[in-house]
């Protein structure tokens, strides 16, 4: 267990077909790093001395079917495998349902045949493996491993996606991408791409409603979570029919100063209501943030008044941020993360902080 414990970091295990001789595959393995200017330039001083004693779990599957899987432990930089099923349409797959604690990284033609399973029938991958597929793309992309169309051709099958696991491995990694994005100029291309692909579950899935006067049947935890975390990708991304049910659901609460907004979407559609509605809907929300004694609902309303495109509300907040008889101290900070998160807050954010240092360091 000492590497596993004892030293930094885990492995990115990287699997590929030889090309001459058939049955034969090479398994090598490295630090994963994701900034690869860290990485040693000095071969004496590398990641070469990192090993691990890796427990490698591999099956072969094809349209139809998946082996069951086989263990092989890695323990050299780099070895030579026979795979006896691996035939010439056939795929492998690495890390069986996720239970070793590395990524996994296959060739280019293998990738594109695991894309190719998935948009036809993706139910011959497992729900954890569809997930860790994902986020292993996505991970290995950043860190530039694999190319970033890889990641971002595995999301066309999600439209046909039931299960929680993958969209949630998947919308984590779209929001570090799209802050990456947001100031380009093709920036449009990618925003449009990514609601295409969340469109048709957005509308299968549709709103929670508050069933008081049903019965009293709850959908699964998981059926709710992926619901919720479809509409966050609809809202974030600029669904119109997501953006116009916020605020819709804002307005009636506004008028009736009857909450009935669904209460694990809550903070979806406070945040989309402050950014696209005007300055009353602000002054509201900071009302109610005054009013509510519930410390989540406080949390939640204190996160939705950073969401606003407009830059004086914005720089506003920040210094009532200060106050310690309006923002708690602990909360302070959470204000500068979200409107730095926010692309119109970004700049503000940044030199505040700067500005107040010495308070804040204090504090």
């Amino acid at each position: 267990m000492d590497q596993w414990t004892l030293q930094m970091g885990y492995p990115v295990i990287t699997i590929l077909g030889n090309e001459t001789t058939d049955n034969i595959i090479v398994i090598s393995q490295e630090r994963f790093v994701y900034d690869s200017d860290t990485k040693p330039k000095d071969p004496a001083h590398g990641d070469n001395s990192y090993l691990w004693q890796i427990p490698l779990t591999i099956a072969v599957g094809n349209t139809s079917h998946i082996s069951s899987e086989a263990i092989i432990w890695v323990s050299n930089k780099s070895e030579h495998h026979r795979i006896p099923a691996l035939e010439e349409a056939s795929w492998l797959l690495g890390n069986i349902n996720q239970t070793g604690y590395f990524r996994v990284n296959y060739d280019i033609r293998n990738w594109r045949l695991l894309i190719n399973q998935l948009t036809r029938n993706h139910e011959v991958i497992s729900v954890s493996n569809r997930a860790g597929l994902i986020d292993d793309a996505f991970n290995l992309a950043r860190a530039g491993y694999l190319p970033q169309n890889i990641p971002l051709e595995i999301m066309r099958y999600l439209s046909e996606e039931k299960d929680f696991l993958p969209w949630h491995a998947a919308s984590r990694a779209l929001y570090p991408l799209d802050k990456l994005l947001d100031r380009t100029e093709n920036y449009n291309i990618f925003n449009e791409y990514i609601l295409r692909q969340v469109a048709s579950m957005y509308l299968k899935l549709g709103w929670p409603t508050n069933n008081l006067n049903k019965s009293l049947v709850q959908a699964s935890y998981q059926h709710e979570e992926l619901r919720r975390e479809v509409i966050m990708l609809a809202c974030s991304f600029g669904n119109k029919h997501c953006h116009q049910q916020a605020a819709t659901l804002i307005s009636d609460w506004i008028s009736s100063n009857r909450n009935r907004i669904p209460l694990n979407v809550r903070d979806i559609v406070y945040c989309t209501g402050v950014s696209l509605m005007d300055e009353d809907v602000w002054e509201f929300i900071w009302m109610k943030f005054h009013s509510t004694t519930a410390v989540s609902e406080k949390k939640i309303l204190l996160e939705a008044l950073t969401c606003s495109d407009d830059r004086n509300l914005l720089n506003r907040l920040l210094n009532l941020s200060l106050n310690s008889e309006v923002v708690l101290d602990q909360d302070a900070i959470d204000v500068i993360i979200h409107v730095a998160r926010n692309p119109h807050g970004r700049d503000l954010a940044w030199k505040f902080f700067r500005e107040k240092w010495k308070i804040l360091n204090a504090r």
